[in-house]
């Protein structure tokens, strides 16, 4: 998935202000203007959209796990320079404080069964041989679950 779609779906399954999603790239001791937030956030044909770096990114995800579960000891981790769903699932993850039977009851949420076994796959090391992929639909899945469980009144309208 693009990161800039993602980026827009956390806005809104969270509702954060631009304010508030300045505020979480300073989480991750990174300094981004509401001018470049506003572009990221644009539609894709938008003559001013910008596309968000995997860095800008993944700043934001450490940011987002900073405000949720508090900063780590010791310096901010340097933020990934590629990004894959993967990697944005854990992020996700770890900042919701996810347990597997969590994630599997966000996808009941939708409709999707899910075993543990296949989201632990997902968060291996790739050079297992359990290691599995995942697909732009698992993660849209997700994140439409996350949409359900934490804004609940938009999908009933």
């Amino acid at each position: 998935m693009k990161n800039n779609v993602i980026l827009r779906q956390l806005r809104y399954i969270f509702d954060l202000s631009d304010e508030q999603m300045i505020d979480l790239f300073a989480q991750a001791e990174v300094v981004v203007t509401r001018a470049q937030v506003s572009n990221w956030l644009k539609k894709d044909d938008h003559e001013e959209f910008q596309r968000i770096k995997d860095s800008e990114f993944a700043s934001f995800l450490n940011g987002l796990i900073n405000a949720k579960r508090g900063k780590r000891e010791g310096p901010q981790p340097p933020p990934e320079q590629r990004l894959n769903n993967n990697i944005i699932f854990r992020k996700l993850k770890i900042a919701l404080n996810l347990r597997d039977t969590d994630i599997v009851e966000i996808f009941d949420l939708v409709r999707m069964i899910v075993s543990k076994h296949e989201i632990s796959a997902i968060f291996r090391n790739p050079k297992q041989n359990q290691y599995r992929v995942c697909e732009d639909q698992f993660l849209r899945n997700f994140l439409h679950g996350l949409q359900v469980k934490f804004r609940p009144a938009a999908d009933e309208e």
